[in-house]
């Protein structure tokens, strides 16, 4: 009987990736797997024939091989393909590999001491710490290496041993049947060794708890959601593994005067109505001390003044950027009969009707648009 085409086979296109050719011998292999099928001679040759295909079509010259000259271009027996020999122990190590730790072949991945954990500490600055940068101290509570057995968790003058159940691979094979599950060794929970004779100061641990005081170095710029990592400053690992590192997480403190996007730096600015309407010039702070901002003549409320290379300097690129003040009209309050009289006065003075354009053209513009629409309601 001629041989089925090995993509239609795994349900996937002529084009279709390694991936996708993986995962669909996943879903397949799970389906007619002699152990579920409960020994249908035809499910299992279909598993066979699935994992012929898939050997074929994951091998980079096979499947070129495939591709130009078909079945005539592969040898159907070769390794376990062709249904001739397939070890489905080894399958079920492929497919649940990801879960279990095993891989191709029985041989499982070796669990060796855990590198230390990566840690993290939340740095509160004020915006003029960030903006001009800063060295701090920190202390930050972790695990550290045991100085008395060296990190080895062994005591001193002793050693750890080679596991004897997982010969230093720190997992073993359990097989049941058509199955093969690697699991971490019992013996030595994983570490390929087993202290005898542990040290006394860490418990066999290797690492004791220690508040450790660091030194970090803030450069100007920084703003809120930047990190600065620290290399090896984490966890100690597991007898002698690699550390972990540690991230400083910086936040910004809200600021009194200033809000900050990107390297801009925003801020309100109160303003009298007659300084809007004659303009001139006013004190504006920035986070080097107060400027001059020459205001012109007839600004009105929400106007926006930038005053360039006022702003942060960008902690990568270390282009400056500007401070933008926003004007807000001040309305003012707690009046006097004589201040009141001059403001009535001068309300006199701007005249009513078509002659408040001439003053107030905002003013008039939004009326006469009020008494148009009106008007067209009406018609």
């Amino acid at each position: 009987m001629s041989k089925r085409d090995y993509y239609e086979v795994l349900g996937v296109s002529k084009s279709a990736t390694e991936r996708e050719i993986k995962k669909a011998y996943k879903r397949l292999a799970m389906k007619y797997h002699p152990d579920r099928t409960q020994g249908d001679k035809a499910m299992e040759e279909k598993f066979k024939e699935v994992q012929e295909a898939h050997e074929m079509l994951t091998d980079s010259q096979k499947r070129a091989a495939y591709d130009q000259y078909g079945h005539a271009g592969v040898d159907p027996n070769r390794g376990g393909g062709g249904g001739q020999g397939g070890d489905f122990g080894d399958i079920f190590g492929d497919v649940f590999g990801d879960i279990f730790g095993g891989g191709r072949g029985g041989g499982g991945r070796q669990s060796r001491a855990r590198q230390g954990s990566d840690l993290r500490y939340n740095l509160e600055l004020s915006l003029e710490e960030a903006v001009k940068g800063k060295s701090v101290e920190i202390r930050v509570p972790t695990l550290v290496g045991c100085e008395v057995c060296d990190g080895s968790g062994a005591k001193k003058g002793s050693k750890p041993t080679t596991c004897p159940t997982c010969h230093g691979q720190g997992q073993v094979q359990m097989r049941q049947g058509f199955f093969a599950v690697q699991q971490t060794c019992p013996t030595c929970s994983g570490k390929g060794q087993i202290i005898s004779d542990p040290c006394k100061a860490c418990h066999g641990e290797g690492r004791v708890q220690k508040t450790k005081t660091l030194s970090v170095k803030v450069p100007a710029g920084v703003d809120t959601g930047d990190r600065i990592r620290l290399t090896g400053e984490g966890e100690a690992g597991e007898t002698g593994a690699p550390p972990g590192d540690l991230y400083v997480q910086v936040h910004v403190r809200e600021h009194k005067i200033f809000t900050r996007e990107g390297n801009n730096l925003y801020c309100e600015v109160p303003l009298s109505f007659t300084r809007a309407a004659l303009g001139g010039e006013i004190e504006v702070p920035t986070l080097e001390g107060k400027v001059k901002l020459k205001v012109t003549a007839e600004t009105q409320t929400g106007k926006m003044f930038r005053l360039r290379g006022k702003g942060v300097k960008s902690v990568r690129s270390g282009s400056v950027g500007d401070l933008i003040c926003k004007v807000v009209i001040e309305t003012p309050v707690n009046l006097s009969s004589r201040q009141k009289e001059l403001l009535n006065e001068l309300e006199e003075s701007m005249g009513t009707g078509k002659d408040v354009a001439k003053n107030r053209p905002k003013e008039s513009g939004f009326f006469d648009g009020v008494k148009k629409f009106f008007d067209d309601l009406t018609h």
